[in-house]
């Protein structure tokens, strides 16, 4: 998500799950090729599996992205064709490449001959109003035949013309048996669904039908959501437990990026949801969030938030 998955949000997340995979912001071919590749580019070793979601269009300097994230270690790549917004599309990327499906397997193709690293597609499940399962089916059999192997559903059309991006969210219906229905169809493709879930229990629900489930606003603004995803669809030791523990990680990761010049409050903004529904949550995150506390080192604005609660 743009301006919020960030190398700081990603650093975050990966303390409540260490098994989820995280995606970037999406990054245009465009700020690659020709703006700052470190900043754009740079992660923390811990947020391994996190794959780099690139928007673009042309062949050729997609393949030149992907070269560029197979170098800095990323463990996917992946191709937005679900963003609806208007700036996007007139870049001639994101959810209106899904009515040039030729064009998006060749974009595919272009960047899974330049790397080794999985090249997966993120979209929806149709453009404007028009609601036919035939459409996205044909979508996926033909980027397929690229190579593309992962696919990842945002279970609604994107209207492409008179509502926002946050519309486009909220407004197009869900249709989550279209997206049931292409892991039948295509039983051999890995189906991953997004789309209006927010519980684990919704979670578990889908699993029953598709390979996966992706979520983003509702993990970003409830991100205690995340700590026991490990252990029941991982099978794995869960992460830290304790919210206090996660704070005092992120006090320490902050001391960390002080050190380098960056301000600590462009990563607390991340974490401002760790405590969300609790009693005294309100002024824990008005703490965080006071202006007035930036010269203080981040372990003392810890220690006065945790003091706020009691």
């Amino acid at each position: 998500m743009m301006d919020w998955t960030d190398r700081h949000c990603r650093y975050f997340h990966r303390l409540l799950t260490r098994h989820t995979r995280l995606y970037t912001e999406m990054v245009t071919t465009g700020a690659l090729l020709h703006g700052d590749v470190p900043r754009h580019l740079d992660f923390n070793a811990e947020e391994h599996p996190v794959a780099l979601q690139l928007g673009g269009s042309e062949p050729a300097d997609l393949a030149a992205c992907a070269r560029l994230a197979q170098q800095w270690g990323y463990d996917e790549v992946n191709l937005n064709c679900g963003c609806p917004s208007e700036r996007v599309q007139r870049g001639s990327f994101g959810a209106c490449l899904m009515a040039e499906p030729a064009l998006v397997a060749e974009c595919v193709k272009a960047m899974r001959d330049a790397v080794s690293l999985p090249v997966t597609v993120k979209h929806r499940i149709g453009i404007d109003k028009t609601e036919s399962y035939d459409f996205v089916r044909d979508f996926v059999g033909t980027v397929a035949l690229a190579g593309c192997e992962v696919f990842i559903v945002h279970a609604r059309n994107a209207w492409l013309k008179g509502i926002s991006p946050k519309e486009n969210r909220e407004l197009p219906p869900l249709r989550y048996e279209f997206v049931h229905r292409l892991k039948r169809d295509f039983p051999a493709l890995t189906i991953v669904l997004n789309g209006g879930v927010k519980t684990d229990e919704q979670i578990a629900e889908q699993l029953l039908h598709v390979d996966g489930v992706m979520l983003g606003r509702e993990a970003y603004h409830h991100p205690w959501l995340m700590v026991g995803w490990d252990e029941r669809f991982f099978g794995a030791e869960p992460a830290l437990r304790e919210r206090e523990d996660i704070e005092a990680a992120m006090a320490r990761y902050m001391a960390a990026v002080v050190a380098r010049g960056e301000p600590w409050s462009h990563v607390s903004r991340h974490m401002i949801g760790l405590r969300n529904g609790l009693l005294g949550a309100r002024r824990w995150r008005q703490v965080w969030s006071d202006h007035r506390l930036k010269a203080e080192t981040p372990a003392e604005v810890s220690r006065l938030a945790q003091d706020s609660t009691r």
